[in-house]
C-alpha cells in the first residue's frame, strides 16, 4: 500500500483558498483513517536530510565511551544521548493479541537496542515546571557544526508540523492557529535514532518494540534503511516507504487526547525486515555505514499547558475518557513507563 500524499504548498501559498481547504479536508481524513500521512512540501531539501543523516552516521560510529559522555539520566534521558537497552516499550499485548496474524507486531522483549540523540528544537519557556522537559541542550566534543546541522534539519521539520498543524485546525474548522498556539515554548526535540546493523543485523530483530508516541505529532524524513511498519485504524498492517522530498507525519497521544480519539495515537514498530538486509547488503558493498538512522522529531504541546479537548470534541463523554491535564505531566507519566524518568514519590 503506498502512502497518502498530502501536498501542502497550495495551503502555503494561499491558506485560504478553496483548494486549500480540500488539502485541509483530505489531511484531516488521512489521519482519522490511518493516524500517519505523507507531506509533500517546497520547503523540504533532500541535501538537508543527506548532511543530518551523515553527521548522525559519523557520531553513532564512535567510540561508546565518546557516547556516554553525552548521556544525561539526572535529565530522564530528556536531552542527549540514550545508550541502547535504556528505553523500553509499555506493554501492549491487549492491542497485539487483536490483530489478525497477517498483521501481526512482534512482541517487545525487553528494552530496545537503539541509542537516541535528543535535541531541543525552538524556544523554550522563562519559567516551568518541568525543568527536565526543557533543560539546556549537549553538544557533542568532535562535532563543531553540530548545532546548525541540527538546528537546520531540526526547525524544518518543526515548520513542517505547524503547518500541517494549522491544516488540521483548518480542517475541523477552527482557527488555523488553535494547535500551533498549544505548541509556543514546547519541549520539541529533534530525535534521531541509531541501531547499529553490525551489531543487530539478524531478520526480525526489533529496534523500536510496538509502540505509540505520547507526544502531539512525531515527523521523520526518510531513512536509509526500511523498517518501519505502521498499524491503520482497522489494524492493518504497513510497511512505510517514504517517497523522496517528503516528509512522514504520525499522530501522537497528545494529538489523540485534543480530538477526543478522533485521531488516535498510531501505533508501530521498526524491525530488521527481508528489505533491511537487502540494504544492508549493498551498504556494506558500497562502503556505506551500517547504522540505522532514523531522522525524527517529536513535536510537543508546551509543558505548562493544559490538554484540553478542541471545541468539536468537547463533551462530557470524551472529557471522561481524556481529562484535563498538564501537558508536562501527561509527558512525565509516559516516560517513568517506558523506563526513562524514575516514578514520582
Amino acid at each position: 500500500m503506498e502512502p497518502t500524499v498530502i501536498d501542502i504548498t497550495r495551503f502555503l501559498e494561499n491558506p485560504n483558498s478553496a483548494e486549500a481547504l480540500e488539502d485541509c479536508l483530505a489531511l484531516v481524513k488521512t489521519l482519522q483513517q490511518t493516524s500517519c500521512l505523507v507531506i509533500k512540501s517546497p520547503k523540504v531539501n533532500e541535501e538537508d536530510n543527506s548532511r543530518f543523516l551523515d553527521m548522525m552516521e559519523q557520531y553513532y560510529e564512535q567510540p561508546t565511551e565518546d557516547l556516554m559522555k553525552d548521556v544525561h539520566p539526572e535529565w530522564s534521558y530528556q536531552l542527549g544521548a540514550t545508550p541502547e537497552f535504556t528505553e523500553e516499550p509499555r506493554d501492549h499485548s491487549e492491542v497485539i493479541n487483536k490483530l489478525l496474524p497477517q498483521y501481526a507486531a512482534h512482541a517487545p522483549k525487553g528494552a530496545d537496542p537503539k541509542w537516541r540523540f535528543f535535541w531541543r528544537i525552538g524556544d523554550r519557556p522563562a519559567d516551568t515546571k518541568f525543568p527536565e522537559l526543557n533543560c539546556p541542550p549537549v553538544i557533542p566534543a568532535k562535532f563543531p557544526q553540530w548545532g546548525n546541522v541540527m538546528d537546520q534539519w531540526g526547525n524544518l521539520m518543526l515548520n513542517s508540523v505547524e503547518t500541517v498543524c494549522e491544516m488540521i485546525a483548518t480542517g475541523y474548522g477552527l482557527p488555523k492557529d488553535t494547535i500551533t498556539n498549544l505548541m509556543k515554548n514546547g519541549p520539541h526535540l529533534l530525535a534521531p535514532t541509531g541501531s547499529d546493523l553490525k551489531k543487530f543485523g539478524q531478520l526480525d530483530q526489533i529496534f523500536a518494540g510496538f509502540h505509540y508516541d505520547f507526544n502531539l505529532l512525531t515527523i521523520h524524513g526518510k531513512s536509509r534503511y526500511p523498517g518501519l511498519y505502521i498499524w491503520l485504524r482497522d489494524g492493518t498492517r504497513v510497511a512505510v516507504k517514504v517517497p523522496p522530498g517528503c516528509l512522514l507525519l504520525q499522530a501522537g497521544k497528545q494529538l489523540e487526547w485534543i480530538t477526543g480519539g478522533d485521531i488516535l495515537a498510531g501505533f508501530h514498530e521498526v524491525v530488521v525486515t527481508e528489505a533491511t538486509l537487502k540494504t544492508l547488503d549493498e551498504a556494506k558493498e558500497a562502503g556505506r555505514s551500517l547504522w540505522r538512522i532514523s531522522s525524527t522529531l517529536f513535536s510537543h504541546v508546551a509543558s505548562d499547558k493544559n490538554l484540553t479537548l478542541l471545541e468539536p470534541f468537547n463533551n462530557e463523554a470524551n472529557l471522561a475518557k481524556y481529562p484535563v491535564k498538564l501537558a508536562g505531566k501527561q509527558s512525565e507519566e509516559e516516560l517513568e513507563m517506558i523506563k526513562l524518568a524514575k516514578a514520582s514519590s
